[in-house]
């Protein structure tokens, strides 16, 4: 019951993620990114742990798809989860376990990888992926948002959305975006909504952490 995108900017070198579920506080479980690194989405029966692990792995030298084999090969209970990689040079690689409730999805595009499980059918990760790659000249979260609207539009999982997220690393330690809707009616016009009043923002706050004097006394 949930669907969701990892994507990276070739031009910027930044890297996203968003994701979408009838249930709350999907931020808080699902995406896992760092700066340089790569990022991982864990989901379906959701272990946390795998965020994490999967970047430790892509920190360590390993690619996106050694980095999912990995954690296939290592999970006792992979059966049950459904996780995407995506580093930082756009390798890509995703599992579903034989478990995974259907229907169950993965779709790549130049630079993205969608996966989805529970969901209205099958077109749903192809139309995010799709999405995302359709405009290379627009920014990475705007790219992002339009995927997760349009994987909502394609069909979604069916069932009324609760919560939704859109998370940006940009060289920080930290995030450049980190945007969440935990609980709402309508998550994903209310995340946008979030996006546009944060989005002139973002590069103040950065400037604010990295480089304070540059925005005078």
């Amino acid at each position: 019951m949930t669907f969701s995108l990892l994507g990276r900017c070739a031009r910027t070198g930044q890297i996203g993620a968003v994701v979408t579920t009838s249930a709350p506080c999907v931020g808080a479980r699902v995406p896992h990114l760092a700066a340089g690194i790569g990022g991982v989405l864990t989901q379906h029966r959701t272990d946390p742990r795998l965020g994490p692990r999967g970047l430790a792995l892509m920190r360590s030298g390993c690619t996106a798809a050694e980095a999912v084999a990995a954690l296939a090969a290592s999970t006792p209970d992979h059966g049950w989860r459904q996780f995407a990689a995506l580093d930082a040079s756009g390798g890509k690689a995703a599992f579903s376990g034989a478990r995974n409730k259907p229907v169950v999805g993965v779709a790549e595009a130049t630079d993205c990888i969608a996966i989805g499980n529970i969901l209205a059918h099958d077109q749903v990760p192809p139309a995010m992926a799709q999405a995302f790659a359709a405009d290379a000249g627009l920014t990475l979260d705007e790219r992002l948002l339009q995927a997760l609207e349009a994987g909502e539009e394609a069909g979604g999982e069916g069932r009324p959305l609760r919560s939704a997220a859109l998370v940006v690393v940009a060289g920080a330690s930290f995030p450049l975006m980190d945007l969440r809707i935990d609980a709402a009616d309508r998550p994903l016009p209310a995340l946008r909504a979030l996006w546009e009043e944060y989005r002139p923002l973002a590069e103040d706050y950065l400037r604010r952490a990295l480089d304070p004097d540059s925005l005078g006394p």
